[in-house]
């Protein structure tokens, strides 16, 4: 949320805004659905060194704030740093050898460059909230048939109590109640493109929240997906042996001639 003083720890990443989906085509022709993430200006705000804190990590913010919507003591903290307000505030450790963080210092900007040569992500954003929701949508329940003497119950969850032992009603059963407007996180989302120029990244992959959200992306750890279909080649070619063969000899079509 803005102004919030509490900060998400995490390893060196950036933050990106949703633009929205499109489609980008391949070299071969291919057609391939894609999310936007534009890069926002991401500065720091703070650096922890080993000496000081016992780790090496910085504070990244980014969306600029009013000064006027910004609490007091976090308006000290930025100007501390000699740095505008953000409304997002998030810290990123890395104590390896070979982290990138000590060559960052209080004031400067982390651009689309950390993901050059990127194959894949991991993002986490707020998704949309959905309201107040029955078991249908928010625990994809079945309902009740409609026929047969069902009256005003087909939406229903069931019931939901016990009998005399335990007499309660167990915790974490599912029920009616907020759906969305939460944290989620995707790992090994495959990356598409990247505009360096624009400050763009394509994604294939699920992207939470809504257009114009926050999310934060940072190089993933895992093995690139592998089956995406990322060519014509992959598309084309079926494991089905039997369509293979009927394709070879010629089948006739459904019309029933050739």
């Amino acid at each position: 949320a803005a102004n919030d003083p509490r900060v998400f720890v995490m390893s060196f990443g950036l933050y990106a805004k949703k633009v929205g989906m499109t489609q980008v085509f391949m070299e071969d022709g291919l057609r391939v659905p894609v999310t936007v993430l534009q890069i926002q200006d991401n500065v720091v705000i703070q650096k922890k060194t080993a000496e000081n804190d016992g780790y090496l990590a910085i504070q990244v913010g980014t969306d600029a704030a009013r000064e006027k919507r910004t609490t007091g003591a976090m308006l000290g903290h930025f100007k501390k740093g000699n740095v505008a307000p953000q409304r997002f505030i998030k810290e990123m450790r890395d104590d390896t050898p070979t982290s990138k963080i000590a060559g960052l210092n209080v004031g400067d900007k982390i651009g689309i460059d950390v993901l050059k040569g990127v194959k894949s992500v991991d993002i986490a954003g707020m998704s949309k909230g959905r309201g107040t929701q029955g078991v249908m949508k928010r625990h994809h329940m079945k309902g009740f048939r409609a026929t047969h003497g069902t009256h005003e119950y087909f939406r229903h969850g069931g019931s939901i109590g016990m009998r005399a032992t335990p007499g309660k009603v167990h915790k974490g059963k599912r029920m009616p109640g907020r759906m969305g407007d939460e944290r989620v996180t995707v790992l090994n989302v495959t990356v598409v493109r990247l505009d360096e120029e624009k400050g763009l990244i394509f994604l294939r992959g699920q992207v939470p929240g809504a257009k114009g959200g926050i999310i934060e992306v940072y190089p993933s750890k895992h093995s690139a997906q592998k089956g995406r279909r990322m060519t014509q080649e992959t598309q084309i070619a079926s494991k089905n042996p039997m369509k293979a063969s009927k394709a070879g000899a010629g089948a006739a079509p459904k019309g029933g001639k050739k």
